[in-house]
């Protein structure tokens, strides 16, 4: 008989109006990853400001329009509207994650329309596995930005950007401009490969837009990729382009001369 086991996916921490909240996703499995690929998504609260202090509470799972495969949550508020941006499967779509953009009425419930802004649909996407996930929100001026992860989780790994004007309707999906080429992928110059899932921070001054994201050092991976622990985490501060464009390789490459 095959131990049943809870397993603990993406966790990110985020604190709204005075309250913590952790999202992250969660799978029932067994010792022989029977439901491995069957996550829903979850949030815990916290009303202590101290996030170390005061008790955790499961406000349950976050509902979509299907019940199926979900993770990598995030949320964001924007001209006083909270939003939710996760990957999840459609039954009706070919493929493994597209990205979703749904209101909340609270922070672990969703309101109104959910729209799709994204699926994979460029070589560079479809590697492997049919694959939009781990979005990250970020704001700059006059424009919105959502980096995500695309492909399998080998040196295939790599990002994508959306990019929305400040002022659009941000669950028309049509507001949402995607780049056609990756925005940061393996890179064996620099010894980084399958760069992805990341996340957007502020340095301790809050001068600086810090860029956090995972990759190996290696390329050649043996067995499923998926079980190979060594994804480090790396943290450098986030360059931009002329035009006011994040600029993921450069600041990759820059962490990378810093570390030689």
């Amino acid at each position: 008989m095959n131990k049943e086991l809870i397993l603990l996916f993406t966790p990110e921490l985020h604190f709204i109006d005075d309250k913590w909240y952790v999202y992250f996703a969660a799978a029932h499995t067994t010792e022989t990853n029977e439901g491995l690929f069957d996550h829903r998504m979850y949030v815990l609260e916290n009303e202590n400001v101290n996030l170390l202090e005061g008790s955790w509470m499961e406000r349950g799972q976050v509902r979509t329009e299907w019940e199926s495969f979900a993770l990598d949550a995030t949320t964001f508020e924007h001209n006083g509207s909270r939003y939710y941006v996760w990957a999840q499967k459609d039954p009706n779509i070919e493929g493994n994650s597209n990205l979703y953009i749904s209101k909340m009425s609270n922070p672990w419930t969703l309101t109104g329309l959910q729209t799709m802004i994204s699926l994979p649909e460029y070589d560079w996407e479809i590697i492997g596995y049919k694959v939009n996930e781990g979005a990250a929100f970020l704001r700059k001026g006059n424009r919105l930005f959502l980096s995500y992860s695309a492909s399998a989780t080998d040196f295939n790994y790599c990002m994508g950007l959306l990019e929305a004007d400040v002022d659009a309707d941000l669950l028309d999906a049509t507001s949402w401009r995607k780049s056609q080429t990756a925005v940061l992928s393996t890179d064996e110059s620099i010894s980084i490969y399958g760069p992805g899932h990341n996340s957007f921070t502020v340095s301790e001054d809050n001068e600086e837009t810090l860029f956090v994201f995972h990759a190996r050092t290696y390329k050649n991976i043996i067995g499923d990729p998926l079980y190979d622990p060594n994804r480090h985490t790396f943290v450098t501060e986030l360059l931009w382009t002329a035009d006011g464009r994040p600029d993921f390789r450069s600041s990759a490459a820059a962490l990378a001369r810093s570390l030689q």
